[in-house]
């Protein structure tokens, strides 16, 4: 099966945690060498995964590839969730900030038409939103019209992803928009000053909350 059938899903888990004070090097051996890869290899449904870290400190983002909603109600990620191995059970119970959203992709849009690459950027600037039912129709054409025209111009911009939130924890958010860019130009620039610019300023209607995230290492695929 060929990369670009297999990295990306038409939904997302998206996950975030920070690890327990002193024991971030084993929560990362935890979520590379056992959590994430054994997600993606064993759970069906599940495609592919990339992690990415916060330059505000440690904390931590999973975004996995699914092909749908459903690959959450599978018996095997339901036991898994359920009854977790011991190493898992021993990390999830130590970790902190602790957020989860299941979401379904309504639409993506990239720089190349393309998404093998873009989908593994340097960084992802996140968007949440709650937006009512009757604004939605507004919402939609707003980012379609407005947003994605300013984030085309933003040299550093390489996809935007739009998707309906299914299933929220902690924050009762409808929408997210991920936003993907290449790293930027000077070396110790922070996430937040490479998107500066790119057409993520606030909107008095629909205000977001923000988020950035560095890509840390490689994808996890299903048959790497």
């Amino acid at each position: 099966m060929s990369r670009d059938t297999d990295i990306k899903g038409q939904a997302i888990l998206f996950s975030e945690m920070t690890p327990p004070d002193g024991r971030e090097d084993e929560f990362n051996l935890w979520y590379d060498d056992h959590h994430s890869p054994s997600h993606v290899k064993g759970v069906p449904g599940f495609k592919s995964a990339l992690r990415y870290k916060s330059d505000a400190g440690p904390h931590y983002l999973a975004i996995y590839e699914l092909t749908s909603p459903g690959a959450l109600e599978h018996e095997e990620y339901k036991k898994r969730k359920l009854t977790p191995d011991h190493p898992t059970y021993e990390m999830l119970k130590s970790v902190s900030g602790f957020t989860r959203y299941i979401a379904q992709e309504e639409f993506w849009r990239s720089k190349t038409k393309g998404f093998v690459d873009e989908i593994d950027a340097k960084i992802v600037f996140c968007e949440f939103y709650m937006v009512p039912i009757e604004k939605q129709k507004k919402f939609a054409a707003w980012v379609q019209e407005e947003k994605l025209l300013q984030l085309k111009e933003n040299s550093a911009w390489l996809m935007t992803r739009g998707l309906n939130i299914v299933e929220f924890d902690p924050e009762p958010y409808t929408h997210v928009l991920l936003h993907y860019f290449a790293d930027p130009p000077v070396s110790k620039m922070t996430v937040s000053d490479a998107v500066a610019d790119a057409g993520t300023t606030k909107n008095t209607e629909f205000e977001a909350h923000t988020v950035a995230y560095r890509r840390r290492r490689n994808r996890f695929l299903k048959h790497d």
